[in-house]
């Protein structure tokens, strides 16, 4: 597979193998464009700092009489364990929550382990229906859809706003970042609770019993009735995830786990092969370019990554026998899968069309559930094709 497709971003990775790009005269993409956007939205700095401690201070006004203050989502990886640290060290009171699809590391639940007792923080963990949510990601593969993880997403944010329900808790602190994640296109990742119910009626075999599914209904309670909000602490706070991930090693005991998002075995299996090998997608060049802006890592470096394939074959095997023993399929049903027609999110019902209209008219609601305005309105208005 070429590494990069076509004309390249002069200021990233990004190439012609990304939906939605074009370039201007100067070569500098769309993509790029956004990502300095994103940068004079949420400056770092003193400016930076200022805001976060304002948001500390309105979270520990609004939390001084319930038991916690906010609520963390936490995996084991780098962020979420970076996210622990900031909020000890601003005196926040968080409840820890993990979610369990029966996917994770043993390195990702090790390094939970250390990481809430040396801060002795509360910490809950919330088991998946490991039948249902094979079911769920058996019903994805069979869809032939990029993302197949979805399910993992939508079960950790139903799970989080649950819980912050539960405590009265106004805020979920999360530790996404765009300065070293980027930005992804939506027809790589999309994906929504109306369509996770079409796809299992379509492909499922378990019924969904205790699966925490995320309707506009329920966003609609969580958001705008409860008013939870999300807050992205690293686009205020100086964060370097290499630097990060030093830290924990020296302070905690923390152990790295391979990857961006690796700490899960099945997203592993995604990013590593699925996407790469089904759809040509290598999610390494948008993470990458939002590095090399950042100044984490140089263009000569990720271009020498990305010349080599993601994954290696010994690698490779054990964990396709893994996930494919966990779902049920043979080897042969799933090269069955893999020379399938590909589908896009167009191809199945969805929330699509009417969140759509929610961002082109209803932006002002939106801020119920955000303290800024969201990455998803910035990447609407800067990329030139639609949501």
């Amino acid at each position: 597979m070429t590494p990069i497709v076509g004309k390249m971003c002069k200021l990233g990775l990004w190439d012609e193998s990304i939906p939605g790009i074009e370039f201007d005269e100067n070569g500098v993409s769309n993509y790029a464009k956004m990502f300095q956007t994103l940068e004079r939205a949420y400056p770092r700095g003193d400016a930076g700092k200022k805001e976060w401690e304002n948001i500390v201070n309105k979270i520990k006004e609004e939390g001084k009489k319930k038991r916690y203050d906010c609520i963390i989502g936490i995996s084991g990886g780098t962020d979420s364990s970076y996210l622990l640290h900031i909020a000890k060290e601003y005196k926040l009171r968080p409840l820890a929550v993990n979610i369990d699809n029966g996917y994770n590391s043993d390195i990702a639940m090790k390094n939970i382990e250390i990481m809430t007792k040396q801060l002795n923080m509360k910490y809950e963990s919330y088991s998946i229906n490991q039948q249902e949510i094979n079911d769920l990601f058996r019903s994805y593969l069979l869809s032939c859809l990029p993302w197949i993880d979805m399910p993992s997403d939508i079960a950790i944010k139903s799970v989080l706003y649950k819980i912050a329900k539960r405590e009265g808790v106004k805020y979920i602190l999360r530790g996404n970042d765009f300065r070293s994640e980027g930005s992804q296109p939506k027809e790589w990742t999309y994906g929504d609770g109306k369509q996770l119910r079409a796809i299992h009626n379509k492909y499922g075999r378990v019924q969904l019993k205790t699966y925490l599914n995320l309707t506009l209904l329920s966003l609609f309670d969580y958001v705008v009735i409860n008013k939870i909000k999300n807050i992205y602490p690293f686009y205020y706070i100086e964060y370097n995830k290499n630097k990060a991930q030093t830290f924990l090693k020296e302070r905690y005991g923390w152990e790295y786990y391979g990857g961006h998002h690796y700490e899960n075995i099945f997203t592993k299996f995604v990013l590593k092969y699925w996407l790469y090998e089904k759809f040509g997608i290598d999610k390494r060049k948008i993470t990458y370019s939002a590095q090399i802006m950042s100044g984490e890592i140089t263009k000569e470096y990720a271009l020498e990554q990305i010349s080599k394939k993601p994954y290696n074959e010994e690698e490779f095997e054990e964990m396709m026998n893994y996930v494919l023993k966990k779902l049920d399929i043979t080897p042969k049903e799933f090269d069955k899968v893999m020379s399938a027609p590909n589908k896009s999110y167009r191809d199945y019902p969805s929330y699509n069309y009417l969140l759509t209209k929610i961002f082109k008219y209803g932006k002002p609601f939106l801020r119920f559930g955000l303290i800024n305005k969201p990455q998803s309105l910035y990447q609407a208005e800067m990329r030139n094709y639609k949501l």
